[in-house]
């Protein structure tokens, strides 16, 4: 009476684990589907793009060629295409001068040292050696030892290397010609990653301006981890306004957005300084709470501020209007560093600094030119430089 089964309580246990594993499990679960589904449509056009072009490098090898198994006419097509836009043109270039010099070696050595496993060995190290000292990318070296290996083993007759060559030139070419259609979405996707990591950014400086104002930890280490962890979504931009550039280029029919995307792509080194400096910002902020520092008590606002102009900056890629705004809060955030008075302090003054500099950064982002954006920051008449 009164004791324990210590059995009874570890199933009881072990039950409110699973109770409680379960749960996690299925959403687990249901959030891996979603990302996985989301990761299909956002390559279902390219691998419909892949497949069409591949169906028709096959018919016009075989019924316009007259070869009668094409099979390399769909896979230049395909290798040609890829899953992004940028370096379409090199990918077909490679592959024909990769084809040519596997096809060339493999032929050559054949008909003078006969097939086998040594002659294999040596057949394909010799044609991607020769594919290197050309000066080759990755994708030309592969495709030379690939073809050197296919005519060592399947012994073509006369004439089925330049077959096979020009089988590489017909998928490339209807690579080029598919690669005209180009969705709409790699126009739209860099405006909407730029937008996005600033709206981030501006969640971050209000978590922190949160954090230092009510000496809250927790939050000022969760806003630094996200402003860490930013550097990834600006390398999301940089690789979409590279494709989004890349589009425009290849496709006559979306070159009209040329200008649109360069404008988002020329954001990105003005964006990563403001990234670095505001992760500074923010590291020193929650440094300051860490060791209990006194702050201003300014400084919260300041940092609030400094988030209304980031976010309108994000709202000025779609509204324009939102880019007078911006640059109307940003020049006077700046004009109120100036006079404030120096703080006591390491943590307050690295903060006052790097505000300082990272309201430069954002100004840059609103199309202002440096020097006007500095004169937007004036210098201290207290000896607080500039950036």
């Amino acid at each position: 009476m009164g004791q324990v089964d210590p059995v009874r309580l570890t199933l009881d246990q072990l039950r409110e684990l699973r109770d409680d594993i379960a749960p996690q499990a299925a959403r687990r679960s249901r959030a891996s589907i979603r990302l996985r589904i989301e990761r299909w449509r956002s390559r279902a056009f390219f691998i419909a793009q892949c497949a069409l072009a591949a169906g028709v490098a096959w018919t016009l090898g075989r019924y316009v060629l007259d070869h009668k198994a094409p099979f390399f006419a769909p896979v230049a097509a395909m290798v040609c295409l890829g899953f992004s836009f940028g370096q379409r043109l090199r990918r077909v270039a490679e592959l024909m001068v990769g084809v040519a010099v596997g096809v060339g070696v493999g032929d050559l050595f054949v008909r003078v040292f006969g097939t086998g496993v040594v002659q294999i060995v040596f057949v394909i190290a010799l044609a991607m050696s020769v594919a290197v000292l050309l000066g080759a990318g990755n994708l030309m070296v592969t495709q030379a030892g690939v073809q050197a290996a296919i005519v060592t083993t399947l012994l073509p007759n006369p004439g089925a290397g330049f077959s096979r060559w020009l089988d590489a030139v017909l998928g490339g070419l209807v690579a080029l010609a598919a690669a005209t259609i180009a969705p709409a979405a790699a126009i739209r996707r860099p405006r909407q990653q730029a937008s996005g990591v600033l709206s981030e950014l501006a969640e971050i400086l209000i978590e922190t301006a949160e954090g230092l104002r009510s000496r809250d930890e927790e939050a000022v280490t969760d806003a630094l981890r996200r402003a860490r962890s930013s550097e990834s979504q600006l390398d999301d931009l940089r690789a979409a306004a590279e494709e989004g550039i890349a589009v425009v280029r290849l496709s006559p029919f979306r070159r009209r957005h040329r200008g649109r995307v360069q404008e988002i792509a020329d954001l990105v080194i003005p964006l990563d300084r403001a990234i670095r400096n505001i992760r500074v910002l923010v590291r020193r902020c929650a440094v300051s709470v860490w060791r209990d520092e006194a702050m201003p008590a300014e400084y919260p606002m300041l940092l609030e501020r400094l988030a209304d102009g980031t976010r309108l900056i994000g709202e000025s890629l779609f509204e324009p209007a939102a880019d007078v705004a911006a640059h109307r809060v940003l020049g006077e955030l700046g004009r109120r560093t100036a006079v404030m008075p120096l703080p006591h302090g390491l943590s307050a003054v690295v903060v006052l600094g790097q505000l300082r500099s990272t309201i430069i950064d954002l100004l840059e982002l609103t199309g202002t030119s440096y020097d006007d954006a500095r004169k937007l920051v004036p210098l201290r008449l207290d000896g607080l430089d500039e950036k």
